[in-house]
Order: C-alpha cells, then sequence, then structure tokens
C-alpha cells in the first residue's frame, strides 16, 4: 500500500528524519519513482561515447539505460536498454561500438535511435493484429535527454524542467571545472572507474559529502599515520606526493567550520568556495603559464580562486571541479548502492595533473583506499540500527536555526547539518510532488 503524504511528511521533521527512510522497502520504491524517476540524472559524458555507434550502460534509478552515439545524427541517445519485444536486456556489456544492436533472446534489431531495425521471421505476425512498426517495440528513449559542457543528464520524465534550471548555480562547478583546461574541456580518462558496492541506503553517501564533522573521527587513523609519517622525515626532505592530499583529511573543526557550506535550490549544494581541502595543492609553473596564456593573468587567477569542494547534483552525482572527479550514485535495493568514481584529464594541461587526479581517486575514493572504507564503515552502521529498529530518529541540529541567506542559497558554518537538511527538503518536495502524476 503506497505511503500518503501525510505519512511521509511525518518521518522528516526539521531536524531530524526518521530512520525508515533509510531501510523501508516502500520508501524505497517510492524515491526511485518520484525523486529518480523525476529529477535529471547525470548519465555520462560525452568522451565515453566519441565514435558514432560507441555506447555506454548505466542505469537510472533502478532500470538499466544505455548512452549511445547515433550512427546517423552524432546526437547522443538515452535509451531504455530492453527489448521491446519480450523485454530482454539488449546489451550487458559495459561499453562497445554497434552499428545496430541485437538482442540476444529472439534477435530482434535495433538502430542507434533505437528504432527497430528488423525482426526475424516477420512473416508470422501477419494478420495477427501486432504492428511490429509501432513505436512501443522499440528501444525507447528516456523522457528527456540534454547535456552541459559535455556532461549528459537525462529523465524518465518528460515534464521536467529544462537541465539548466534544474543544474541552476551548480552549472558555476562545472564550469569552473572545465575552465580549468587551458582548451575549456575535459574528457574521461579510459573506459572504465573505480566501482565500489556499499551495502547501504543511496542517501548515506550525499549526506556524507557534507559532513564535515566525521573526517577528524572517522578518519583520524589516516591522517594520525600521516601525521607521524611526515614529521619523521629528514630536516629538507620532500614530502611525497601522496601527503598533499592525505594530509587535509585531519583537518580541525576551526578549519571545515571556515570552509562553509552552502545549500541550494532542488538538494543541490557544496563545501568550501574560497577555500577548500584542494587550496593547498601545488600549482606547476607550466600549467600556470598554458593557462596564463589561454586566458590572461585575472581570468586565469579568477578560475583557479574558485574552491568548491564536493558540490552535490541531488540525487544522482558529486562534483569535485579542483581535482577534476565526479562520483555517481547508482541505486541497486533499498541497503544496497553503486558508487562510481570517474577522473577527468584537463584538456591542454601537463600531464602532472592528471596524475594528480589519479592519485586522488586512488587513494580516496577506490575500493581499497585510505579513507573510503572509513565513512563505509560508518555508513553500515547506521544502517544496520536504521534496519533492526535500534534507532528511531537521525539527528541534524548542527547549527539548526543559524544559517544565513544569501539570494536563492543558504550559507552556514562547514560543520553545519544545513547541507543534509537541504537535501531532505528536496526529498520532500520530491515525495510530495509524486503522489498527485
Amino acid at each position: 500500500m503506497t505511503l500518503s503524504i501525510e505519512k511521509i511528511e511525518k518521518l522528516v521533521e526539521p531536524a531530524r528524519v526518521h530512520s525508515s527512510v533509510y531501510a523501508d522497502e516502500e520508501i524505497f520504491r517510492l524515491e526511485m519513482e518520484r525523486i529518480w524517476g523525476r529529477s535529471w540524472i547525470y548519465i555520462g559524458h560525452e568522451s565515453q561515447v566519441r565514435k558514432p555507434g560507441d555506447y555506454y550502460s548505466t542505469t537510472v534509478a533502478t532500470l538499466p539505460v544505455l548512452m549511445i552515439r547515433d550512427t546517423k545524427t552524432d546526437q547522443i541517445n538515452v535509451l531504455h536498454n530492453r527489448c521491446g519485444h519480450r523485454g530482454a536486456i539488449v546489451t550487458q556489456k559495459q561499453c562497445g561500438t554497434a552499428e545496430i544492436l541485437r538482442c540476444p533472446y529472439h534477435g530482434w534489431t535495433y538502430r542507434t535511435d533505437g528504432s527497430l531495425h528488423a525482426a526475424p521471421h516477420p512473416g508470422a505476425y501477419k494478420d495477427t493484429g501486432m504492428n511490429i512498426k509501432d513505436a512501443q517495440y522499440s528501444m525507447r528513449s528516456l523522457g528527456r535527454v540534454d547535456q552541459y559542457r559535455g556532461f549528459v543528464f537525462a529523465s524518465l520524465a518528460e515534464d521536467v524542467v529544462d537541465l539548466s534550471d534544474f543544474l541552476g548555480e551548480l552549472k558555476h562547478t562545472i564550469d569552473n571545472m572545465c575552465d580549468r583546461s587551458p582548451e575549456g574541456e575535459v574528457e574521461v580518462t579510459g573506459l572504465n572507474c573505480h566501482r565500489f558496492l556499499h551495502p547501504c541506503n543511496w542517501k548515506f553517501f550525499l549526506e556524507n559529502l557534507h559532513d564535515a564533522m566525521h573526517p577528524m573521527c572517522a578518519h583520524a587513523a589516516t591522517s594520525d599515520a600521516v601525521q607521524n609519517y611526515l614529521s619523521d622525515l629528514p630536516e629538507g626532505t620532500k614530502p611525497p606526493a601522496e601527503a598533499e592530499i592525505i594530509d587535509p583529511f585531519g583537518g580541525s573543526y576551526d578549519f571545515f567550520d571556515k570552509m562553509g557550506v552552502t545549500a541550494l535550490e532542488n538538494g543541490h549544494g557544496y563545501m568550501g568556495g574560497k577555500k577548500s581541502i584542494f587550496s593547498h595543492f601545488e600549482m606547476y609553473p607550466e600549467y600556470l603559464d598554458a593557462m596564463r596564456e589561454a586566458y590572461g593573468e585575472e581570468r586565469m587567477q579568477d578560475i583557479l580562486s574558485f574552491n568548491r569542494h564536493n558540490a552535490c547534483c541531488y540525487p544522482s552525482s558529486t562534483i569535485r571541479d579542483g581535482i577534476q572527479s565526479i562520483r555517481v550514485l547508482r541505486p541497486q535495493t533499498v541497503n544496497s548502492t553503486i558508487i562510481e568514481s570517474w577522473t577527468f584529464r584537463l584538456k591542454g594541461a601537463p600531464e602532472k595533473l592528471l596524475q594528480r587526479t589519479l592519485r586522488y581517486s586512488r587513494l580516496i575514493n577506490s575500493p581499497g583506499s585510505m579513507v573510503g572504507p572509513d565513512d563505509l564503515d560508518c555508513y553500515y552502521r547506521i544502517q544496520e540500527s536504521a534496519s533492526n529498529g535500534s534507532i528511531d530518529w537521525i539527528d541534524l541540529h548542527r547549527y539548526f536555526g543559524q544559517d544565513q541567506s544569501e539570494a536563492s542559497s543558504l550559507t552556514a558554518m562547514g560543520t553545519s547539518d544545513l547541507g543534509i537538511r537541504n537535501q531532505y527538503q528536496a526529498w520532500l518536495d520530491y515525495m510530495r510532488q509524486g503522489e498527485s502524476q
């Protein structure tokens, strides 16, 4: 039985949420319909499908979809990865190239725009009342598909706001990521990513990105080990490159408070702005020369002084423009989520920057990293309590009632729970809207 709006509203209070939002199967199903089914979801980057016929398979909500570059129009399509005949998944390969897509069950074939190419033994459908040319037998396109500076988004719904309006002020994060390239463009590195199965609800990951209270505790062992190592280095020894990345995770409460957190419309938000954990990263002279030549001194300084951290594109992704990476959420079940970490190359930039991006992803985002498993351990502990009823409410009172209003955003001290409270306001807005559709 579908939960009523009244029951849903009782799950979210101004500074706490009920633990069932992480563990209830029906709530998860409604989230897939009303949030993931009615918002813009990040699919991938245009550089993942460079040539006509190139495709990449992924999911929207829990539905398999295919991002593919059309062999006739060169545009990027996002199709349901289902045969229009019996519904079998057409391709289970992560990526590839095909002029024609063929269902492995009965051999129905499809063009790269999703239209039916051919059905074997077509005479069997004569005088049956079935018109195999009907669009319902195609690999249907998603309701809306669009892109911003090469980043492809899609929605299952047709009546969503335009992508530009959905992204809003978050577009500046994507702009900065691209503008950090002397050529103004980025591209994915390789055909795959770090893919990390999290045995927990999808919301834990997004919430943690705007939780600046946990690093000093959850990551203490890692940061302490790095500090001990650095203190033992002989005087005058240059620290290893890994220290530049790990060291900020041992920052103080004051450090993270000064970073600040900003809540935007539609559940989006970010930490930092003028300062982030990337602010101290070395600026290589050859990179500065390339940027100065491309943009001039003043514009270069504007670009490189933009320091957001963990910009959340609710509900499906988070962007780190300063380190050129995107992490993508792929919900599986109420207590199972795949997190993908994609790294990007700044076109025209020295190889050193790409190596630092890859180093960061390996140390922070990979399944065998020095930081990510700390977070996952905490998610799992809360998931367990939410699932077995050990706790009823999850508290979000940090700096409650002390937000500052700035145009269409709210700001607060970095260790505030503002970012998470903002996500739950969007959660409520989507869940309320869905019942009336």
